[in-house]
């Protein structure tokens, strides 16, 4: 009985020494001056303002906790987080993959990142998985960086890189992806269309086209077709899967589950200024060239299909679209949860975007810098930082010319024989009645 008693007053000690040591706190919080001056406050209301005012000191510290399908840990604002130093950039065809991965590129410059650089050209290994001579390697076959056209392939690319790598990629809108595909890689050539819009031709029926639409690439027994899943080939889902819809179903799933971020080449800014806030990174790491990098002019570039052909170019191209509407609804979802600070920091980087170009292009223009620099002051989103004419000649480069640099600063040979042939002249060489080849000089 004692035992009881005595347990039952220390529990009445410990309850009352909590609450005034809350009632301390909170009145110590309102003498501070920090809180409202408009009358007295309740010991109800003053616990009240003490949380709140904790809450908005966590708001100003950190940026919002990511909800998403698959959400990786929350990551804090560039005050207190680290920078990400390794990462995965997957480049898919014709979707202004060219323009993004200057930012890439540039970034793993100005860092010395160890970047896996292939062998010959900017093709790591496409449509097959990276054989040894394909790429350069390192003595602890260990890497930070990927830039390269690869099909996806994660066993390999986690033999390759860290652990904790972000997986990055670009997608686009798959109609517009198709005209583009159309025009680059020959395909009315390949369906036999003889029309001024063979892409509207085309929808009309797509699977009258398929046994033409195939390409087989016979030295790596693999099927390709530029005009159906595309981007998803590109990611590693499988031509012979185009139909099967619970298979496709589950590797989105996955994709979801792998990849840090897809940008949407229809939304690119908003998707820098996301990827920024997950990567850690600085404002000036995600500016980029107003100037479309390959930017080509086609009569169909423009053509806006029938409700009838979107219908048909749903069911034809159902991966892409599953793939395009998932990481459509998953960006959105992501910069929902930043907050509406988000929305503060996207216009900043429009005007700082504004500014950098025309500075570079009045550069490009003049054939040199005059002033010599333009300062962007420092915000709550960036460090102040000076743009100069060298960094204008990287922003305004073709990827080319920095994959040249990060070859050079890795004492790399560009072995032209082990050059990869590029998809638009093994696509050619397939019109012609030519067989495939795996690298370009197998076919002079």
């Amino acid at each position: 009985m004692m035992n009881t008693k005595a347990l039952f007053i220390l529990i009445v000690i410990a309850i009352y020494g909590t609450a005034v040591y809350f009632h301390t706190q909170n009145n110590k919080t309102l003498r501070s001056g920090i809180g409202p001056t408009s009358g007295p406050q309740t010991s109800q209301d003053e616990g009240q303002l003490s949380e709140e005012l904790s809450l908005q000191n966590i708001v100003q510290r950190t940026q919002p906790d990511l909800k998403d399908n698959n959400t990786k840990e929350a990551e804090m604002s560039s005050k207190t987080c680290h920078p990400r130093r390794q990462f995965i950039f997957i480049k898919t065809h014709k979707t202004g993959s060219c323009t993004a991965v200057n930012i890439f590129q540039r970034y793993a410059l100005l860092h010395h990142l160890s970047v896996l650089i292939p062998t010959g050209g900017n093709l790591l290994a496409w449509p097959f998985p990276p054989a040894e001579q394909d790429y350069v390697h390192t003595p602890e076959e260990q890497y930070d960086v990927l830039l390269n056209h690869v099909v996806y392939n994660k066993p390999w690319l986690r033999s390759k890189f860290p652990a904790n790598t972000a997986y990055i990629s670009i997608i686009r809108e798959p109609s517009s992806q198709l005209r583009s595909a159309f025009n680059y890689y020959s395909l009315p050539r390949l369906l036999k269309i003889q029309s001024q819009n063979p892409v509207q031709t085309f929808l009309q029926d797509p699977w009258k086209y398929k046994h033409l639409s195939e390409a087989y690439f016979d030295f790596c027994n693999v099927t390709w077709d530029g005009t159906r899943n595309f981007m998803s080939f590109d990611l590693g889902y499988p031509t012979e899967g185009a139909e099967d819809k619970e298979r496709a179903h589950r590797y989105i799933s996955e994709l979801e589950a792998d990849f840090r971020l897809f940008l949407l080449l229809e939304h690119l800014d908003e998707s820098l200024v996301l990827l920024r806030r997950l990567m850690c990174w600085e404002v000036r790491d995600v500016l980029y060239d107003i100037v479309s990098k390959n930017n080509r002019s086609y009569p169909y570039k423009s053509y806006i299909p029938t409700a009838q052909e979107l219908t048909n170019l749903r069911r034809w191209k159902a991966v892409d679209y599953l793939l395009y509407d998932t990481f459509n609804a998953s960006l959105w979802r992501k910069i929902t949860a930043q907050g509406p600070d988000f929305y503060e920091e996207l216009r900043y980087f429009r005007e700082v975007k504004k500014r950098v170009g025309t500075f570079c292009r009045t550069c490009k223009q003049r054939r040199r810098c005059d002033p010599p620099s333009l300062t962007i002051e420092a915000s709550k989103w960036s460090r102040q930082f000076a743009v100069d004419s060298k960094y204008c000649s990287r922003i305004q480069s073709q990827e080319l010319l920095l994959g040249k640099y990060i070859r050079e600063r890795a004492s790399k040979e560009d072995r032209k024989e082990w050059t990869i042939m590029r998809v638009a002249d093994n696509v050619l060489r397939i019109v012609q009645g030519l067989p495939t080849v795996k690298y370009k000089a197998q076919a002079e």
